[in-house]
């Protein structure tokens, strides 16, 4: 079963959608985050993907009155992503009722890092992994770790987290099409289930992975073609049932 995710990047508490990461390249849409998921919801969304870019840059500034307010709008799972760098970033966002957390900068850096964190918290931890030419990006994408993603997705295996969510940051945001022979590698490097994230664009893109994915591919985040207008995320959910998500969950 493919899981389609739609996706909620907030910058300045408003719903965005960049280009390749580019800060300077962002579409603002002047939608309320929390109107937008509820939107998702009640069109059949299980679970709902969740940027938080002030914090993913590292800026001093974050978004967590509008996480409260969006968490507080949805029964669906969120996933959240930007900026968790540190156990009291978690505390805070766990008791917001965030389900899931994206750790990129932080897991590229200590993958270790996340074996800790879910013998603490559970095994409520996804790698984010996003790579720009097969290295795998930090900080917003701004900075090069040096290191191959398919390395970080074998490290995401042998660390505990419950899967992996992989952009291929040439792709996003284009709506030129997927990378799906990168994000079958990761699936087949590290054993997980993982999401592919970047270059949605038509329902034909979402055909396509069904039909190539690798058994570990689970799901796909779909962002800018909801706001242009490209795909019905009713049409889609019609399209490829959704499964039910909740604490029990395993990824």
């Amino acid at each position: 079963m493919l899981s389609i995710i739609p996706a909620i990047d907030i910058l300045d508490g408003t719903c965005v959608r960049l280009l390749r990461g580019a800060y300077d390249e962002a579409t603002e849409y002047d939608k309320d985050p929390a109107a937008v998921a509820r939107e998702f919801e009640l069109a059949g969304a299980t679970r709902i993907h969740v940027v938080d870019l002030d914090a993913a840059r590292g800026d001093g500034r974050n978004n967590r009155k509008h996480l409260r307010k969006l968490r507080r709008s949805v029964d669906a799972m969120i996933e959240l992503g930007g900026g968790v760098r540190s156990e009291l970033d978690i505390e805070e966002l766990v008791e917001l009722g965030i389900d899931r957390f994206i750790i990129g900068t932080a897991f590229a850096a200590h993958p270790q890092i996340v074996e800790g964190w879910a013998a603490k918290f559970g095994r409520i931890f996804l790698a984010g992994i996003d790579a720009r030419g097969g290295i795998a990006q930090t900080a917003g994408w701004r900075e090069d770790s040096k290191r191959p993603a398919v390395e970080l997705a074998r490290a995401a295996r042998d660390h505990g987290a419950c899967g992996i969510v992989y952009t291929a940051i040439e792709q996003d945001g284009t709506l030129e099409g997927p990378d799906i022979e990168g994000t079958n590698q990761i699936a087949e490097a590290s054993g997980l289930p993982v999401v592919l994230s970047g270059g949605i664009g038509r329902l034909s893109d979402l055909e396509a992975i069904a039909e190539a994915a690798h058994p570990n591919l689970r799901g796909v985040i779909v962002g800018k073609a909801l706001y242009e207008g490209r795909i019905s995320l009713a049409e889609l959910f019609e399209r490829f049932p959704q499964e039910a998500f909740g604490p029990e969950s395993l990824w």
